[in-house]
């Protein structure tokens, strides 16, 4: 049974997403869930994987970051990374107070740039039993420096000194596209699997294209898996595509490497935007995520 949900942050933005509640009458453990970067709680298939989790037992509390599709905020269409994990904070502290939540039995899936946040809040608040980290976002300057070469990124400079001083003196924030069909022209995701994934995966009224271009400031210094040594001993699942484009395999192993156990690393075939449609790789995935947060939340009680 899905309801909507909304719910105040602590510095009093309202979002709005679902509440996944299985049958029965609980308390159910509970995964908090959002998107990756520009993304909507309607894309991703977070609708059927928090259904998956609810099949199993577990309940799910799934919304849209701020700025972002159905929750408020300004400016839109800003991916600010601090004020997003922050949130995924408030989103655990709204979770406990519903009635058919079990507070002690919490986790959080991420995945992508929220895979990043799932780290840094494990690593920060005790109250979350387990996480996992799907094609996490793990270094914003590393995955900015292999996506963008250097003479864009030098160049992009003066943009941002220009949009610093039009946003100072009242302006209207600059905007850049989050994919573009072109790879030559600046975008957040200029990759090829980004701008198909944006044109076939995301066809929903809430859903905008684009990104405000301080977002890529702010993108580029946040680094999850700084913190990741710290998410011990909270059990964590990473899952990662062989074959991403958008977050290199090769940071997410590195981070993986540093963090403590109890963890565990599951491989799937295909691009970062692979476990986000009808494939095995996001079957994999889901049956994955399923399987840890029982083992590690346990079954309704």
């Amino acid at each position: 049974m899905r309801h909507d949900i909304e719910f105040h942050t602590t510095d009093g933005t309202l979002l709005r997403g679902w509440h996944y509640v299985p049958d029965g009458s609980g308390p159910f453990p509970t995964v908090v869930m959002a998107t990756g970067l520009s993304g909507v709680k309607e894309g991703g298939r977070l609708p059927d994987l928090a259904g998956r989790f609810a099949a199993a037992g577990l309940a799910a509390v799934v919304y849209d970051h701020r700025n972002l599709g159905s929750s408020e905020g300004t400016p839109r269409q800003e991916i600010d990374p601090l004020l997003q994990m922050r949130d995924y904070s408030d989103a655990v502290t709204f979770a406990e107070s519903l009635p058919r939540t079990d507070p002690d039995r919490i986790g959080a899936w991420g995945s992508s740039l929220s895979g990043g946040h799932v780290i840094v809040l494990a690593g920060q608040d005790r109250r979350v039993r387990a996480i996992v980290a799907q094609v996490p976002m793990v270094s914003g300057r590393e995955c900015g420096q292999r996506l963008v070469p250097a003479p864009a990124l030098a160049a992009a400079a003066a943009f941002h000194r220009a949009d610093r001083r039009a946003r100072m003196a009242g302006g209207e924030p600059a905007m850049i596209p989050v994919a573009s069909p072109d790879p030559a022209a600046p975008a957040a995701l200029p990759t090829p699997d980004s701008w198909e994934f944006v044109q076939k995966d995301n066809d929903f009224p809430t859903y905008r294209n684009e990104v405000t271009l301080r977002s890529m400031e702010l993108l580029t210094g946040y680094e999850p898996a700084l913190l990741i040594e710290r998410v011990s001993p909270t059990p964590m699942l990473m899952i990662v595509a062989e074959d991403d484009l958008v977050c290199p395999p090769e940071l997410q192993l590195a981070a993986y490497s540093r963090a403590h156990e109890p963890k565990r690393y599951v491989g799937v075939r295909g691009g970062h935007f692979d476990v986000y449609r009808e494939t095995p790789a996001f079957d994999l995935a889901a049956d994955a995520a399923v399987t840890f947060f029982t083992e590690h939340l346990g079954a309704p009680a």
